[in-house]
């Protein structure tokens, strides 16, 4: 397990500063009000939050003691930028950096969904790849896998830095019994939430892969002579 736990508002300024540096990197470092704006965005959050500025400078000092947030100044400008450390002080490669930061952003993710979402901060190869990297940082203390849901085809993976993500909506994974029940019907409206779940995660890894044969063809056409 990681030295240091975080609260929900610093999980929240963490991803935020992650993200940004790997998405927006000419806007990073950020300041308070474009933290603010990243952390309270009603896309792309679960939950969606509404932090004051007071919050935010108190969750940002924290996570200063923590030496996991750093502030800089612009040449001649007076606004304090904040960027984090996170990849230093726990040691993290750019793709671990991005799968923690998409979980601290929006929660526990099937694989399919959360490689989708990740690999717009890091590429991410396949769902092979994803693993190695849910590994690394499961025996690290930073994720851990959680039950399927019933008819689920796959398990989620949830961030564990953060008090408030332990163990409210899952359970984490138990041994296997010798010798499993018979499976019980699952009731329709579970059912239909599985289904739209199982959608969600398909569509999120066609958008990974639209995306990686995008970068493909760019970097091919980058490469032909004049």
């Amino acid at each position: 397990m990681p030295a240091l736990e975080l609260d929900p508002t610093e999980a929240r300024i963490l991803g935020v500063l992650i993200e940004k540096e790997l998405t927006t990197p000419d806007q990073y470092p950020l300041s308070l009000n474009a933290l603010a704006a990243g952390c309270n965005q009603r896309s792309n959050r679960d939950p969606v939050l509404e932090l004051s500025d007071s919050e935010l400078s108190a969750g940002i000092e924290r996570l200063r003691r923590k030496s996991l947030v750093g502030v800089t100044h612009s040449a001649g400008a007076r606004i304090e930028r904040y960027r984090h450390a996170a990849a230093t002080v726990w040691e993290l490669s750019q793709p671990e950096l991005a799968v923690l930061a998409e979980l601290m952003l929006r929660g526990a993710q099937m694989p399919g969904e959360l490689r989708g979402r990740a690999d717009r901060m890091s590429r991410i190869e396949s769902l092979e790849a994803l693993g190695s990297t849910l590994e690394s940082l499961r025996v690290r203390g930073f994720v851990r896998r959680l039950e399927p849901l019933p008819g689920a085809r796959a398990p989620s993976w949830e961030q564990i830095l953060a008090s408030a993500s332990k163990g409210i909506a899952h359970r984490p994974v138990a041994p296997a019994p010798a010798s499993a029940p018979a499976a019980q019907p699952v009731p329709a409206r579970a059912a239909s939430a599985v289904a739209a779940n199982g959608i969600e995660e398909r569509v999120a890894a066609l958008e990974a892969e639209v995306a990686r044969l995008s970068r493909l063809y760019d970097e091919l056409k980058s490469a032909r002579p004049g």
